[in-house]
């Protein structure tokens, strides 16, 4: 489904637009429409799904442009959490009035109530810096209209319970509210149960992200030799099955001109290939025809095609959410994958937000020397 499509205000699609999506994830699809209308959610979903933006966008939808005190909470087990929902929230609420704030410990108390009293109207932050405010009369909650939990079974893994109970408690009892967690266990049952009523469960298909079980490499290089190290890596893991990403059309077929140049079995799949010729590709790489896939971001989700034991990302991709999506392609029933990815000088920093949304180390690793070049 396209983003286009959803009921949502021209200044929230500009948003989007921004952050390079125009198709939407699994988890988005399900939450956003119930969100809109008010529903209660419950969603099994872990980091890199697309979360975020499944509650972040009817959460500026449905709160009060015109107000200014805060109308939507965001409960978060760390300070690196808060900091990621609060600039996502920010981008896609670039083109409203409103603004998110990320509010945790270990940091002075005065430039977040400076925040709160410029007005700002959603606040994303951790259980105990929340409390500390509002025992200090810094914030209060009883504008709330949309509260959410992220990642619940972590803050309850850290001993969170008695400061959401706390929080919450606090907030008015007409209210949206959702919860998130990795896992629908016990405590998350006991605690939705409680404080999250009536709600729609929305569950993410298991391999959508398995980062565990994909071995994640990156190989730094100077963006001249990435045919070369192309080349080296493809003789040097003996790859005979792959999809490589690209992030334009025209490093794609550029990618598939040079391959073929030099021997080797590639085809391009985009947005400007027809319908009928985008199957045929995908049918001769299903049957084993085909050796090498090189897509841009349009192949990255829904492709239905069993052990790709390699996916190389020869570009970074735009946004970080959708390495997920690539790399997601690998490792599915029970196989082993592995995914590496091209790092130029100069996207050491993409890499590590990508570090972080997947909660894994992804390795460093380097080329043998290759004489045959």
């Amino acid at each position: 489904m396209l983003f286009k499509d959803f009921p949502i205000s021209p200044e929230v699609k500009q948003g989007i637009a921004d952050l390079g999506f125009t198709e939407t994830f699994p988890i988005q699809e399900q939450a956003i429409f119930p969100m809109l209308k008010g529903r209660n959610v419950i969603g099994q979903a872990k980091t890199g799904t697309g979360k975020t933006v499944a509650f972040g966008v009817p959460m500026i939808e449905r709160l009060d442009w015109t107000t200014r005190g805060v109308q939507g909470l965001v409960l978060t087990p760390t300070r690196e959490l808060a900091l990621q929902v609060a600039d996502s929230l920010n981008s896609l609420a670039k083109y409203t009035p409103l603004r998110a704030t990320p509010v945790y410990g270990g940091i002075p108390l005065e430039p977040q109530v400076n925040a709160f009293r410029r007005g700002v109207q959603m606040i994303v932050g951790t259980p105990g810096r929340i409390i500390d405010h509002m025992k200090r009369g810094t914030l209060r909650l009883d504008g709330v209209r949309v509260v959410v939990l992220d990642e619940a079974d972590r803050m309850l893994d850290m001993g969170f319970i008695d400061d959401i109970e706390y929080i919450l408690q606090r907030t008015p009892r007409q209210k949206q509210i959702s919860l998130w967690s990795a896992t629908i266990d016990s405590r998350t049952k006991r605690l939705s149960s409680r404080y999250v009523p009536n709600a729609e469960i929305m569950l993410v298909s298991r391999d959508e992200i398995a980062v565990e079980e994909i071995d994640q490499r990156y190989i730094r290089m100077a963006p001249y030799e990435k045919f070369e190290n192309l080349q080296r890596l493809i003789r040097h893991m003996g790859i005979v099955r792959a999809i490589l990403f690209c992030q334009t059309i025209e490093a794609v077929d550029e990618l598939v001109t040079d391959l073929r140049k030099v021997g080797y079995d590639a085809e391009a799949i985009h947005g400007q290939l027809s319908q009928n010729r985008r199957e045929q590709v995908l049918k001769a790489f299903r049957d084993r025809r085909l050796s090498l896939l090189v897509a841009t971001e349009v192949a990255a989700r829904g492709l239905d095609i069993e052990d790709i034991p390699h996916i190389i990302n020869y570009d970074m991709p735009k946004n970080p959410f959708m390495y997920f999506h690539r790399i997601g392609r690998t490792a599915r029933a029970g196989k082993p994958g592995t995914a590496i990815t091209f790092v130029t000088y100069n996207e050491e920093d993409e890499l590590r937000r990508i570090e972080d949304l997947t909660k894994t180390r992804i390795k460093k690793t380097t080329l043998p020397p290759d004489f045959l070049l």
